[in-house]
């Protein structure tokens, strides 16, 4: 893929998340509270899910296989 080509491409999805969230409305200062604001909220909710989801996966898994007759683990 040509550099050119996934420059414009970024500059295009850029161009959309500006105006999907309308903050090309917004002065500089205003823009770039929003982006750190909206970046941050962005991290966490990744953050949360990183750590939070395979706990919340595993304990379903074990819960279900229970329910369905799988053996249970031992305790020793």
């Amino acid at each position: 893929m040509d550099v050119k080509r996934v420059k414009d491409n970024i500059y295009w999805l850029y161009y959309q998340y500006l105006l999907i969230t309308c903050s090309y409305v917004l002065e500089p200062w205003e823009q770039s509270m929003f982006h750190t604001i909206t970046v941050t909220v962005f991290a966490m909710v990744v953050y949360t899910a990183y750590v939070f989801v395979p706990i919340h996966v595993r304990l379903a898994l074990e819960f279900f296989s229970q329910i369905f007759g799988g053996q249970p683990e031992s305790s020793v």
